[in-house]
């Protein structure tokens, strides 16, 4: 249970000041609350800039395209000539050493002369311009009488809004909030205070809402800082807890000979690289030791995970007891199966898919045969951990895409099963930094080599004003039987509009190069979203037009070009996914990034990056230098479970320090019940932590 001491921020931010039935919806919106958003949420939206109104000029010191308060009287009104005109109103106000012009587009007449009275002296706040040699104001911020003026913060802070909600409702509500927050006990021991020269959580969330200069709400400022140590610490905390549970039962030792491993092997039409061998090897000595096993494995693109998850699961089988794989997707998961069941016939493994689509027969018999011990392996979406799902003895679970999944579905997984050992596996290689923050509770093995005669890609860039020769060879190619992917651009996060540039783009290749332009997207059914694929991969059609749906983990050998248009609005780690899904065969491969110039220094930092390089590891240091971390993990594409406030390109030194903290808080108490402990519990309430909250309260 919560404490009740917290109750006060989870009450609905409908309660705060300013907001009310019809902001609410805004509200809800603006804070990517569905469900209705809280008085914490409104207090953890912070201010990404500020307004320095302390810069107080006379009118000829002003300087043009700064934010500038100033003292006039008000000279004329120069209303447009009809009601009906479309011309602005305008007022011209004065002090002793210039004038300046209000211009106000669609104004209410009689609100402008009520505000700004012929005669009168006001304050007026906004940003100077020139115009035609003239200083303009256009609908300044601010008209204010000296009364006024003196309730006006001097430095005002800038929020992000949704369409419909104002500066002034969103502070009003911030402010509000501030004030429910009840007094909380220090969860921060005094030497790391002092170390780290944080200020008190109340404290740094008073100098966000209410900053008295602009690097108050510096991201690298002291109160971002201290916000973020917080989010920190009840991450890694967590991240511990949720360990401690998976390892309290005691594993099980899965004890094998390796004869179905040695068997696998040598069906194999390749070798395996030195990092696979080692990725097995220290995945074996976990399933044969008595704790059980919460191991990540992460690997570049075409590193061969597929191949080091099925010798692992084929481990546990021979130690007599049934493995599960989980895919994000139906189409890797069904790319998974169709890649594995080939190799299990040869030796023997019974393996099934399962999916959200699957008839209710097939289901039933898939179900029947899991739980009677009739099967192995299943493959599947997460459909595979429904309540329904009853394995006879479930060994190892191995999760793939694992940064989609968050520490609700590892709890989930240990419910299947007893003791049931935990492998994931990602296809996105993660900095150094991240692999702590996302996956403290795991040991690490990591695949940074290609398989033998992997072809390198030739990738180069060009301007997208010329496409025309790019569909010139595009043409050329096809003709000597080669297929090619044709990503479309992202458009503004909108699902719906990369759809409809995906659209166009296929009709646009339609026209000429007829049924061989296939299509596929987001948006689509499963059943025709397969169906496209496999029209791919059968060679039916040659060019696949398609969104970022193809990003991770499918698998066409023979598609050798892949064109990324607009490639300047896709990060740099997915610019590699999508690059990964060629070269995958015995033919050279091409990369195209058409872009639309001119870069930025960002997108030119990216896309130079990506053609002096292969290296995933690498990409991904970078990609998080140049972005952040929600975009490297796919956060916003995919629903990881980001931060709101640390920012670990900003942030990173303070995780390991974190690390430490959340470590020895709980080797003072395992339970959390020092002072300080009990402190912790309402930070990982705070920070809704709650999964791992629970298994304090559960023991």
């Amino acid at each position: 249970m919560r404490p009740s001491l917290l109750d006060p921020l989870f009450a609905p931010a409908a309660t705060l000041p300013g907001i009310g039935p019809k902001n609410a919806k805004l509200f809800d919106r603006m804070l990517d609350r569905p469900q209705g958003a809280r008085v914490v949420d409104v207090l953890f939206h912070l201010p990404y800039a500020t307004l320095d109104r302390r810069s107080r000029p006379k009118i000829r010191d002003a300087v043009p395209g700064t934010v500038v308060t100033i003292q006039a009287r008000v000279v004329e009104h120069r209303a447009p000539q009809t009601l009906r005109s479309r011309a602005p109103f305008k007022v011209l106000v004065e002090d002793d050493t210039g004038d300046v012009e209000l211009v106000f587009f669609l104004a209410n007449p009689e609100w402008v002369r009520a505000r700004l009275p012929v005669g009168a002296t006001r304050w007026i706040s906004g940003k100077l311009e020139l115009y035609d040699g003239v200083r303009q104001i256009v609908h300044p911020d601010r008209v204010m009488d000296a009364e006024e003026l003196a309730r006006l913060p001097a430095v005002e802070p800038v929020y992000a809004l949704t369409e419909g909600l104002y500066q002034r409702t969103v502070a009003r509500a911030a402010d509000g909030a501030l004030k429910r927050l009840p007094s909380l006990p220090e969860w921060i021991p005094e030497e790391a205070l002092e170390s780290l020269k944080l200020q008190g959580f109340a404290e740094a969330l008073a100098a966000m809402h209410r900053p008295g200069a602009p690097e108050d709400v510096d991201p690298a400022g002291s109160a971002m800082t201290r916000l973020a140590y917080d989010e920190l610490l009840s991450n890694q905390l967590a991240l511990l807890l949720v360990r401690a549970r998976m390892r309290k039962a005691l594993g099980r030792a899965h004890v094998a000979e390796g004869t179905l491993g040695r068997r696998l092997e040598a069906a194999l039409p390749f070798s395996l690289t030195g990092a696979q061998r080692q990725a097995v090897e220290e995945i074996r000595a976990d399933l044969r030791a008595e704790k059980r096993m919460i191991r990540l494995l992460q690997g570049d693109v075409g590193s061969g995970k597929t191949v080091v998850a099925l010798l692992a699961m084929a481990e546990v089988v021979e130690a007599g007891r049934q493995a599960a794989m989980m895919a994000p997707t139906e189409v890797l998961a069904r790319q998974h199966f169709d890649r594995m069941a080939p190799l299990a016939d040869t030796v023997g493994l019974r393996m099934a898919l399962m999916t959200g689509r699957d008839k209710a027969s097939k289901r039933r018999e898939t179900l029947a045969a899991l739980a009677a011990g009739k099967l192995d392996i299943a493959v599947g979406t997460h459909a595979l951990f429904q309540e329904n799902v009853v394995f006879a003895d479930l060994g190892l679970a191995v999760v793939d895409e694992q940064h989609r999944f968050g520490v609700r579905q590892r709890l989930a997984l240990a419910d299947k099963g007893k003791a049931v050992d935990l492998l994931v596996m990602t296809a996105t290689p993660i900095p150094r930094s991240l692999v702590l923050a996302y996956f403290g509770d795991m040991d690490v093995s990591a695949l940074r080599e290609k398989p033998p005669g992997r072809q390198p890609i030739d990738t180069r860039a060009m301007p997208i004003e010329r496409i025309d020769e790019v569909v010139a060879g595009l043409s050329r190619a096809l003709g000597q039987s080669a297929r090619a992917y044709w990503i479309c651009p992202l458009v503004e996060e909108s699902e719906t509009l990369d759809v409809a540039a995906a659209e166009d783009r296929a009709e646009a290749l339609r026209s000429i190069f007829g049924g061989a332009v296939g299509l596929v997207h987001g948006r689509m059914a499963g059943p025709d979203k397969d169906a496209a694929m496999e029209r791919f991969e059968r060679g039916e059609t040659k060019v696949l037009v398609a969104t970022t749906v193809v990003e991770v983990g499918v698998d066409v050998s023979e598609a050798t070009i892949m064109i990324v248009e607009h490639a300047e609005r896709f990060g740099l780690a997915q610019l590699h996914q999508l690059r990964g899904r060629v070269g995958r065969g015995a033919g050279r491969s091409s990369c195209l990034l058409l872009y639309k110039g001119p870069l930025g220094e960002t997108a030119k930092a990216r896309i130079e990056t990506l053609r002096a390089t292969e290296d995933g590891f690498r990409i991904a240091e970078e990609d998080l230098r140049l972005r952040g971390e929600g975009d490297v993990l796919g956060a916003r594409q995919a629903g990881a479970p980001g931060f709101r406030f640390a920012r670990l390109d900003v942030h990173g030194a303070l995780l390991a320090r974190a690390r430490r903290g959340a470590e020895a808080a709980l080797a003072l108490s395992d339970r959390l019940a020092t002072d300080e402990g009990r402190a912790l519990r309402l930070l990982l309430y705070l920070f809704e932590r709650d999964e791992a909250a629970k298994l304090l309260e559960a023991g």
